[in-house]
C-alpha cells in the first residue's frame, strides 16, 4: 500500500557530532524512534542568596543550567525480517556504538596521549571531544554535553548480538557561560536564545482582568 501523498514528512530527533572550531558535520545520530516525552529541567542562575544585599535579589548571574533527560528505543525486528545484512550478523551493536563512543576519547587519543608520557611530557593536555549538538526540529538546535547514558538490552540474538534495547540519556545543555563568544557551539546557543526570545514574542500578553484585577494596588 503507498502512502498518502498528504502525509507529513517525519522528522527525527537525533545528535549532531560537529568539529567545535569549524563546526563542520563528523557525524548524524538520528534516533530510531522519536521518544513519546523528554523532560527538561531548568536551574537558575541568580545572585540572591541568604542574607545577600537586597539590590541583588533580581539579579541573573547568566543562562540557567538546563537539563535534558530522554528514553529512546533500538530495534533491529524490521531488519532482521527483510534479512539486512547488517542487522543478521552484528544486531544493533553499530547504534548502540555510535552512542557510547560519543563518551569515550579516542583509542587514536589514548594511544597519544599514552606515547607523549612514555617520552617524559610532564604536561598532556586533556583530550577534546566533538561539539555534540541535540537536534529537536529546527527550532531547538543546542549544544549538549552528555552527562549520563543508560543502556537495557532487552533481547538478542542465537549470536548472543542485542537486537533490541532502550537508552537512556540525560544532557546538560552547554551555554555561553560553558563556551564563550567565540566558540561555535557559543553562537549555536545565542541563535537558540534568540529563537525562544521570538518564539516567546508570539504568545501574546494577556489583559489584567484575565487575572481578576484592574491594575496592580
Amino acid at each position: 500500500m503507498s502512502t498518502f501523498p498528504n502525509s507529513p514528512k517525519l522528522v527525527r530527533g537525533g545528535l549532531l557530532l560537529v568539529d567545535p572550531s569549524s563546526g563542520a558535520v563528523r557525524r548524524v545520530i538520528t534516533l530510531q524512534y522519536n521518544p513519546d516525552s523528554i523532560s527538561r529541567s531548568l536551574q537558575i542562575k541568580s545572585t540572591a542568596t541568604e542574607g545577600s544585599d537586597r539590590s541583588e535579589a533580581l539579579r541573573l548571574k547568566g543562562p540557567p543550567v538546563e537539563t535534558i533527560k530522554l528514553e529512546a528505543e533500538i530495534d533491529a525486528t524490521d531488519q532482521l525480517e527483510i534479512a539486512d545484512q547488517q542487522a543478521v550478523s552484528v544486531g544493533i551493536h553499530p547504534q548502540l556504538a555510535a552512542l557510547e563512543t560519543m563518551v569515550y576519547p579516542t583509542s587514536t587519543q589514548l594511544l597519544s596521549n599514552n606515547s607523549l608520557a612514555q617520552s617524559g611530557t610532564l604536561e598532556i593536555v586533556p583530550m577534546e571531544a566533538p561539539l555534540s549538538l541535540f537536534v529537536w526540529s529546527k527550532s531547538r538546535i543546542v549544544p549538549v554535553r552528555v552527562t549520563e547514558l543508560s543502556i537495557t538490552e532487552e533481547a538478542f540474538d542465537a549470536a548472543l548480538n542485542p537486537i533490541r534495547a532502550k537508552v537512556s540519556l540525560s544532557l546538560r545543555v552547554l551555554s555561553i557561560d560553558d563556551l564563550g563568544f567565540g566558540q561555535k557551539g557559543g553562537s549555536l546557543f545565542l541563535t537558540h536564545l534568540q529563537q525562544k526570545e521570538q518564539l516567546a514574542s508570539l504568545n501574546p500578553s494577556s489583559a489584567l482582568s484575565v487575572l481578576g484585577i484592574g491594575g496592580i494596588p
